[in-house]
C-alpha cells in the first residue's frame, strides 16, 4: 500500500509519534474494515487529514471510506452526520468512533460546488444546504462550541508570548474584539457543519447538492457564513475580493435571513482564527486566510 507523503507528511505534522503509529497500521486497519463491513477499499481520493476512499459493498453499493486518527473532530463528525440524518448532507451508514472509521453514502455524480461558475447560483446553492442542515441542539451534547474555537486566539497570543507573530497585530486585536462582541451577543446557537465551503459540497442525484465533512460545532447561523466566504480558492486572489466579498454578504443576508454585519464580522474573525490554525498545525498556508481578513476589514 503506497501511502501518498504528502499525506503522510500531514499526520505526522499534526499527530506526532501517534500519527506515525496510525500510518504504519493503516495496511491493517482497512483489512480489517473490509473484513468486518463485506467491502472492498478502492485507490484514495487526493488526501488531506484523512484517509478517504471509494468503496464497494459486497453487494454492489457503492460508498465512501473515511478513515482518521481517532480524536474528538471525528467523533463530533458522526455525531453530527447522525443528527442531520441525510438532510443536506451525505448519509453516514456505518462508523466506529474508536477507530476512526466511517462508512458514508457516495455522493453521485460528486462535482463540486466549485466547478459551478456562475458565482450567485453558487452562493445561493450552499445557501439552500444550509437552510436544510441546521438543527437546534441536544440537550446533552459533546459538539465543541463556537466559545471554544475562539480560545485558537489565546493560543496565538500565547505562542508568540503576548504578540501576534507574522500576522498583523491590527487585524489579530480586531478579530479578538469581535469575538468577544459577537459571543456575548450570540442569537439562539444551531448545531452547524462548521466548515462549509465550495469543497464541501457537492452535486448530487438524490438532492441537488449534498454536503460532505461536517465539523459540527455549536453557535449561531450566522457563523456558518464565514467559511463559505473564503473560498473558493482562486477568488483570495482576485483583485476584486471585497467588492465579490461584499455582494455575496449581501445575497446571503437576504436568503438566509441573516444580520449581514453579524455575517461580515463573524467572517472577518474566523479568517484570522484560520490563519493561525493553518500555522499551527502546518508552520505555513495561512496567507490566503489573512488577505481575505484584510479584504474583508475594508467592507462596513
Amino acid at each position: 500500500m503506497n501511502i501518498p507523503e504528502a499525506f503522510a507528511r500531514t499526520i505526522r505534522d499534526v499527530y506526532g509519534d501517534r500519527g506515525k503509529t496510525w500510518l504504519q497500521n493503516l495496511p491493517d486497519l482497512i483489512r480489517q474494515c473490509e473484513l468486518r463491513w463485506s467491502i472492498t477499499v478502492l485507490l484514495p481520493y487526493q488526501l488531506s487529514y484523512n484517509y478517504v476512499a471509494p468503496a464497494i459493498h459486497s453487494d454492489g453499493t457503492p460508498l465512501v471510506f473515511k478513515a482518521g486518527v481517532p480524536n474528538p473532530e471525528l467523533s463530533s463528525e458522526i455525531d453530527s452526520l447522525r443528527l442531520f440524518d441525510g438532510q443536506g448532507i451525505c448519509r453516514l451508514l456505518a462508523s466506529d468512533a474508536a477507530l476512526g472509521i466511517l462508512l458514508l453514502e457516495q455522493v453521485r455524480p460528486g462535482l463540486m460546488l466549485s466547478t459551478l461558475k456562475d458565482d450567485e447560483a453558487a452562493t445561493s446553492a450552499a445557501a439552500a444546504v444550509m437552510r436544510q442542515l441546521w438543527r437546534p441542539v441536544p440537550s446533552v451534547y459533546n459538539f465543541p462550541t463556537v466559545q471554544r474555537w475562539a480560545e485558537g486566539l489565546q493560543k496565538l497570543r500565547r505562542y508568540f508570548h503576548g504578540g501576534s507573530g507574522p500576522f498583523p497585530n491590527k487585524l489579530v486585536e480586531e478579530a479578538e474584539d469581535l469575538f468577544e462582541s459577537l459571543l456575548v451577543s450570540m442569537e439562539t446557537p444551531v448545531l452547524l457543519h462548521g466548515d462549509l465551503h465550495h469543497y464541501n459540497i457537492l452535486s448530487s442525484t438524490r438532492q441537488s447538492w449534498l454536503a460532505i465533512d461536517p465539523k459540527g460545532v455549536v453557535g449561531e447561523p450566522a457563523y456558518e457564513v464565514g467559511a463559505l466566504l473564503r473560498n473558493p480558492f482562486w477568488l483570495l486572489e482576485s483583485a476584486d475580493l471585497a467588492a465579490i466579498t461584499a455582494r455575496r454578504i449581501d445575497q446571503l443576508s437576504a436568503e438566509l435571513h441573516l444580520d449581514r454585519v453579524r455575517i461580515r464580522d463573524w467572517a472577518l474573525a474566523q479568517a484570522v482564527l484560520s490563519a493561525w490554525w493553518a500555522l499551527e498545525d502546518h508552520g505555513h498556508g495561512w496567507e490566503g486566510a489573512i488577505a481575505f481578513a484584510q479584504a474583508i476589514s475594508q467592507i462596513k
